[in-house]
């Protein structure tokens, strides 16, 4: 994988003033073009071998290209903040909007590879790792994101002469130090792991660029060209991939998850205010138990208009610390939120442990109201399920409780409810011409939430129909799984 980078590349001086002359022009009109379009972002990866140029390269693009619209991201060891949600959780903040570049100096390969490493990550963890970057890049490609991946290389040799010639000029001794030294020690484990990485992750969305680093010309040129061929191709409506994603089942017949509810289900008064008090205290127990500060808390409510989100989730919030949850309204994106891939907006929101987020509304946007008024392409809908799918796993996977709550009303409820609304002045502003709008549409919006509801219900983050005729009856039921849900996971 590495050999022809290992053949000595090298530019003469006069060849590389000759070469950077032009590429500086293409690349100033590459990036103007691209800030007024504003229809993609470009991710940059620069990673690879210590001493191999990657900080000088990043240096040289930023004098060949606007700084004002190109950012670098530099990754350590997470924070205890960064620690505390998915491993992912960084990354997806850091990305660039659309209309500008991002350069990740340190992206999410160079953690997985030290640790695989220093042995402190098995194989198979790094493979399930690397599983969840492609389907993270494949997404990002997905959404319109140019992504470029560069891999800088020396041999071994070439790695300690380059920390030699380092260590000799006083601009630049600072670098070298003795973790620099050190790690020329496990050159080996790290082209064997890197090696396998890039396998992996060679995909043909993102593929890999593998730059000779010896000869600092030949290795700024070379990411600059490939940057800004990759630039104006895309930028003059480049092939993009095609997204592929499993069709839509129709029925058989009317049998399914939300038919199925008995709505007739319901509590008395005074059943209502006992079962109401029992689980809203054991939930106020669960959310100041000391293993809770190990976990956290993430609840998605969604259903058809006035099906009683808002009490529901009032009766929960009335249990809980005002001082650890939020509740996320979800509404159109904003212009911010329109720039970046589908997702980023909610993953600005995950908790960390030990707090909760509950959100009225939700990611599932996609595959309901988007997908019924055709605010995006039926491509982008069906692939959503299986990156909802990855992104809840994600969750999970950093010890996070995910639970997601349907509640399902009758047309004749929503009907008295909306009704209701426009007759109370204070319930008045609840009701909206888009609601009666929506309820035209009450058999479209039916059949998208069954789809949902299977292809998404897993067993780590599944959906709970509610049965929400009875605003009584549904609200303990919520609670009453909230509290279920967390008492499993706090008993390990």
């Amino acid at each position: 994988m590495f050999e022809s980078a290992e053949t000595g590349h090298a530019i003469d001086k006069q060849t590389y003033r000759r070469e950077v002359e032009v590429l500086r022009g293409r690349l100033l009109a590459a990036q103007t073009a691209l800030r007024e379009q504003a229809k993609f972002p470009v991710v940059v990866l620069i990673s690879g071998v210590d001493g191999a140029g990657k900080s000088e390269t990043i240096a040289t693009l930023y004098e060949w290209m606007d700084p004002r619209f190109l950012s670098t991201l530099a990754f350590s060891e997470p924070s205890d903040e960064e620690q505390e949600r998915p491993f992912m959780w960084r990354y997806w903040r850091a990305l660039p909007p659309r209309g500008r570049v991002g350069v990740f100096a340190g992206s999410w390969y160079s953690i997985p590879i030290a640790r695989r490493i220093a042995r402190t990550m098995s194989r198979a963890a790094l493979d399930s790792r690397l599983d969840e970057i492609n389907r993270f890049e494949a997404m990002l490609v997905n959404e319109g994101a140019l992504v470029l991946k560069f891999w800088f290389h020396l041999t071994k040799d070439g790695q300690k002469q380059r920390l030699r010639e380092l260590e000799r000029d006083p601009r630049t001794a600072w670098r070298v130090n003795k973790v620099a030294w050190k790690r020329t020690r496990t050159y080996g484990a790290l082209l064997d792991v890197a090696g396998h990485v890039l396998r992996v992750s060679n995909t043909a969305s993102a593929p890999w660029i593998i730059v000779d680093g010896t000869d600092d010309r030949y290795r700024d040129l070379c990411v600059g060209k490939v940057l800004v061929e990759s630039l104006e191709r895309r930028l003059q409506g480049g092939p993009t991939p095609v997204t592929v994603a499993p069709p839509i089942t129709p029925l058989i017949d009317e049998r399914n998850v939300l038919s199925a509810l008995d709505l007739t289900r319901a509590l008395p008064e005074k059943r209502y205010e006992l079962e109401l008090a029992r689980w809203q205290g054991r939930l106020s127990e669960l959310s100041r138990d000391k293993r809770f500060r190990d976990h956290a808390l993430v609840l998605a409510f969604e259903g058809m208009d006035a099906a009683g989100k808002g009490g529901a989730i009032r009766r929960i919030t009335a249990a809980i610390d005002p001082r650890s949850y939020q509740v996320v309204p979800i509404a159109s994106p904003t212009d911010e939120e329109r720039a970046q891939p589908y997702l980023w907006r909610f993953w600005r929101h995950i908790p960390r442990r030990g707090r909760t987020t509950i959100f009225d509304r939700s990611w599932y946007g996609r595959v309901l109201v988007e997908r019924i008024e055709g605010y995006c392409t039926e491509a982008d809908w069906l692939r959503a399920y299986a990156e909802i799918n990855d992104f809840e796993h994600e969750l999970v996977r950093s010890r996070a409780v995910v639970l997601k709550f349907w509640l399902q009303i009758d047309q004749e409820e929503q009907l008295r409810r909306f009704t209701e609304r426009e007759q109370i002045e204070h319930k008045r502003f609840k009701i909206t011409a888009e609601d009666w709008r929506n309820r035209d549409k009450w058999d479209a919006y039916q059949r998208a939430a069954v789809d949902m509801i299977d292809r998404t219900s897993t067993g780590k983050a599944p959906w709970i129909p509610v049965e929400a005729n009875d605003k009584g009856f549904a609200r303990v039921k919520i609670l009453k799984a909230v509290v279920k849900h967390l008492e499993r996971a706090l008993d390990g």
